[in-house]
C-alpha cells in the first residue's frame, strides 16, 4: 500500500502563486509513475500533469504547459507542483495520484492511489 498526503493548497489572488507537495510513504518502491489532477465542482477529475519517476519525462494538459511545473524529489518520496501566475480558472480540488505502471500517465484511470486532494482557490 501507498498513503500519498498533499500540501500547499490555499486561498490566493489572480496572478499569484502556490507550490503543491505530495508525500508518499509505505510501499513507495513499486510507484513508477505520479501525477497531479485537479476537479472542479460537478466535473470529472482531469490530468494537470504527470511524471515518470527517477528522472523520467513530465507531460502536462496543454491549458497549463508552459505554466506550471512538476517536479520529483526522490529522497523525500515526494512530487511537487509549481504553480505561478495562477488565473481564476484554476480554482479546483487538486489530487495527487502514484501508479505501478502506466504508459498513459495523463488518464486518471492509470493510477492506482489517490491523496485525499488540497483546495487551491485564486480570486479575481
Amino acid at each position: 500500500q501507498v498513503q500519498l498526503v498533499e500540501s500547499g493548497g490555499g486561498s490566493v489572488q489572480a496572478g499569484g502563486s502556490l507550490r503543491l507537495s505530495c508525500a508518499a510513504s509505505g510501499y513507495t518502491s513499486s510507484i513508477k509513475t505520479m501525477g497531479w489532477f485537479r476537479q472542479f465542482p460537478g466535473s470529472a477529475r482531469e490530468a494537470v500533469g504527470c511524471v515518470y519517476l527517477g528522472g523520467g519525462s513530465t507531460f502536462y494538459r496543454n491549458s497549463v504547459k508552459g505554466r506550471f511545473t512538476i517536479s520529483e524529489d526522490n529522497a523525500k518520496n515526494a512530487i511537487y507542483l509549481q504553480m505561478p501566475i495562477l488565473q481564476a480558472e484554476d480554482t479546483a480540488m487538486y489530487y495527487c495520484a502514484a501508479a505501478v505502471f502506466t504508459d498513459t500517465c495523463l488518464s486518471s484511470r492509470a493510477y492506482d492511489y489517490w491523496g485525499q486532494g488540497t483546495q487551491v482557490t485564486v480570486s479575481s
